[in-house]
Order: C-alpha cells, then structure tokens, then sequence
C-alpha cells in the first residue's frame, strides 16, 4: 500500500520512444505559490525525457523560478515568453533554449512576462495567445509542460486554454486545501467557455511528512474528496529539492537516487500511462 491508502500500481517499464508527438500539453497550475509547481514541472520533465521523451518546459512565471532551476539566469536573457506573446515575428524557436538534460528544451521567462497580464486585455482572443504560439512548435515534443505563476488571472488562463490537461501539486497543509475549490471552478469555466478537451489529469500531493498526523489526514483527506484523481505518487519534503535549484539541475540527475528522484519516476510513469 502506498500513503495514498491505495495499492501502488505496477508499471513496466516504459519503452524508449523514437518517434515523438504530438505534444500532450500539461500546465501546472494552483494559485497558491510554494506547493511545488516548479519542482514538479522540472523533476516530472526530466523524467520524461529520461523514459525517451521529448519534452518542452515553458516558464509561465514573471518569477522565472523554472528558468532559474535550470540554470539560466533570467535577468540576461533578451527574449523570453514575453516576447514570443507580445511581439509579432517572434516564434517560440527564438526563444528555445536546450537545456542540461538530453531530450529536455525550455521557453525561459522573467519579469518582464508580468506586463503581459496588462497589456494582453486589449488583445483579440486574448486568453488564446499562448495557444497560438504553442501549436507551432508543441508537434515536435511529446508533452510540453507550462509552469504557471500563483494566481487565476488571464496568464493563468491562457495556460490553461493551451492545455490539453492540468496537473495540479496540492501541498499536504489543511489551508492549501481551501483553495482547490477555486482552482476547479476556474478550470470548470475555461473548459465550458474556452478549451472544451481540457481534463484534470491529477492531483500530485507534494510536501508530504508521514511522521506528522497532520500530514497523513490531509492525504487522507485529499484522497476522500477527489479519490482516483490523486496520483498514487506522493512527493514527500526533503532538503534536496532546494539543493537542486541552487544547483540548476533536476533532481534526477543532481541526486539520482534519492526517494525524490525515485518519486519523480514514478510520477512520469503514471503520467505516460494515462
């Protein structure tokens, strides 16, 4: 039995893949910062890629936390997402960067993304601009994953319009669950309105301390409320996922086999099973 309370599924192991697309499009969303979006879109990517995968990482953050956790350092870039939203002529193949891990690109981001969420309101079809420059290039990956920014404004909902599906990391803390309510009317809405295909793939319970009781009841109480919709995977706390930012590598590889590393494996092998 795994901490969900549930049997862990048992996957073979995946074949590595040849041939790629087209790209599923995942985005991470919760509008609570600090829960692990970040974390999760980096460590899930690297373990895709790891499996014979090709994927794509879009940093969706004015933060640029994503980029940073791969090593780049945002305040020297020339052209992020922003750009590739804002600026007619720029395509997401001017702004790609490869990143550490084979298999692995990145559409950086940084602050200048929060002007966007401004000056996107006056646009036509204005939740469906990231969609638009996305389809170009999502065909030559097999997901691409959009880390998005702690909030449900219109990026948010750009992001979630792009999507085919969303993975949303609940922290394993009673207050992180008052907020999926919101979360879920607000992706409710976006596939009635916008993205009819949108589904929720998962709930990734991340941050999780099995040695405290609060912890385990707020799992059981996760598991209660959206039962099958949780991830067998459960992403416990340790210090070495702070570690591998400082280091701007996945944890997959900065810490191979570590239990994070290990639960991020996992996780990919549920993901490419659905």
């Amino acid at each position: 039995m795994g901490p969900t309370g549930r049997p862990l599924p048992h996957f073979p192991e995946p074949p590595v893949l040849l041939e790629h697309g087209p790209g599923r499009i995942i985005a991470m969303a919760n509008q609570k910062g600090g829960v692990g979006k970040t974390t999760t879109t980096i460590n899930l990517g690297a373990a895709l890629a790891e499996y014979g995968r090709r994927v794509l990482l879009v940093d969706f953050d004015p933060q640029g936390a994503l980029s940073v956790g791969l090593g780049v350092n945002p305040h020297e870039l020339d052209r992020t997402v922003y750009n590739l939203l804002m600026d007619r002529g720029v395509e997401a193949e001017d702004i790609l960067l490869k990143t550490n891990t084979a298999g692995m690109d990145l559409l950086p981001s940084n602050i200048d993304l929060s002007a966007a969420e401004v000056q996107l309101v006056g646009e036509v079809a204005r939740e469906q601009t990231l969609g638009r420059e996305l389809a170009t290039i999502a065909p030559d990956y097999d997901y691409v994953l959009i880390d998005c920014q702690p909030s449900l404004g219109l990026l948010a909902v750009n992001a979630l319009t792009a999507a085919h599906g969303v993975i949303i990391p609940l922290e394993c803390e009673f207050f992180a669950l008052r907020g999926v309510a919101l979360l879920m009317d607000t992706i409710s809405k976006v596939k009635e309105r916008l993205n009819p295909p949108l589904e929720l793939d998962g709930i990734l319970a991340t941050m999780y301390d099995s040695r405290t009781t609060h912890g385990r009841e707020v799992l059981a109480r996760v598991v209660e409320a959206f039962d099958e919709r949780v991830y067998h995977t459960v992403i416990n706390r340790t210090v070495r996922f702070p570690e591998t930012t400082v280091a701007g590598e996945p944890i997959t590889s900065y810490a191979s086999k570590s239990t994070g590393a290990a639960a991020y494996r996992q996780l990919a092998q549920e993901v490419l099973a659905q």
